[in-house]
């Protein structure tokens, strides 16, 4: 897979612009939001949405193209960074400096919004105990690959299939 720097750049603005008001969305939740994204349409379709490599951390996931790709938003001041006190914990916060059009198409938009419906509520502890219970994650040794084929392995908790197969 060639990782497709277009498509998640938009897929990280896309979740920027929609959790902007939810002071507990920090980093390790757009990370995982990201990983579910791409995963879930890898189950419904067979390919991921943004190509993008994801490892096994003791910390939760971490894209590979994280970092590079908000380092340059940054310089662009298309977004900016704060660390921000969470009740007994820091968030690493990322805002938009504007709001982006940002289109999909429908299989794509309705894989995204289910996943973040389902994801952007939960804070930093509570979507990485979800995480570590997907079989992509959970069969991945620490500082390894998370290998996109295990969601073929998902149990109905996590198993988007059937819900967008038909789509």
């Amino acid at each position: 897979m060639h990782f497709d720097k277009k498509e998640y750049t938009k897929l990280l603005n896309y979740i920027l612009s929609n959790s902007y008001d939810k002071p507990h969305v920090g980093k390790t939740v757009i990370t995982t939001t990201l990983y579910f994204i791409d995963f879930n349409y890898y189950e419904a379709y067979g390919k991921s949405l943004t190509k993008e490599t994801y490892q096994k951390h003791k910390k939760g996931i971490n894209p590979m193209h994280f970092t590079k790709i908000t380092e340059e938003l940054i310089e662009k001041n298309k977004i900016y960074f704060r660390k921000e006190a969470y009740y007994h914990t820091t968030l690493h916060k990322y805002y938009l400096t504007e709001i982006p059009s940002i289109k999909f198409s429908n299989k794509k938009i309705n894989i995204i919004n289910t996943s973040m419906k389902q994801l952007i509520t939960k804070n930093a502890t509570t979507i990485m105990k979800y995480a570590s219970k997907d079989p992509p994650y959970k069969n991945t040794d620490y500082n390894e690959e998370i290998d996109y084929n295990n969601v073929y392995f998902r149990d109905s908790i996590y198993s988007v299939r059937k819900k967008f197969i038909n789509l």
